[in-house]
């Protein structure tokens, strides 16, 4: 009888271990579905963030691709307008080379003078009076003889043969 009673606290010991290995694997099952739960509700907001990062770059890359396709459309149409005033102000620089090829100075002098002459007589020189003598000079002192300026006789307008340009002129703005 003592022998079995000795056995009966190993079998209530024994017995409550097995309720404690019971009680854990319920426990471990329970954490395992839970593990399992969070694991899968993790790969589903995993893959929306996944897909909505998908989404965020595509639009981003549209942005991007949008952007330069703009930026170089804008320069490309800012360097043909800067070739274009190129060739133009190349035109005019050639029209100008054109006029200056046809350039005579001694033309240019003669039109000049001719458009600018003021006479063909110098002014008369200046009379010297004595302001303190009370008995002033009536006659005045000249040169021996007064020198008429002359140059070769008057000068003809200039004249452009037909379809020459006017001389010394670039579209109508003449340079005298």
């Amino acid at each position: 009888c003592t022998q079995a009673l000795l056995h009966i606290p190993c079998l209530s010991h024994f017995w409550q271990l097995f309720l404690k290995l019971a009680q854990t694997k319920s426990a471990l099952e329970d954490t395992d579905r839970s593990y399992q739960q969070s694991v899968t509700t993790l790969e589903k907001i995993r893959e929306e963030w996944q897909n909505e990062h998908i989404k965020a770059c595509e639009f981003f890359e549209t942005q991007e691709c949008e952007r330069i396709n703009c930026f170089r459309n804008a320069l490309w149409l800012h360097v043909n307008q800067l070739s274009l005033g190129c060739v133009q102000n190349d035109e005019k620089y050639e029209e100008i080379r054109k006029s200056l090829e046809m350039c005579s100075i001694e033309k240019d002098v003669d039109f000049f003078v001719n458009l600018r002459k003021t006479g063909s007589l110098a002014p008369a020189p200046v009379a010297y009076e004595n302001y303190y003598n009370a008995q002033r000079n009536v006659t005045p002192v000249r040169s021996p003889a007064p020198v008429p300026i002359s140059r070769r006789g008057p000068l003809p307008t200039p004249t452009s043969a037909p379809g020459e340009p006017d001389y010394a002129t670039v579209d109508g703005y003449s340079l005298v």
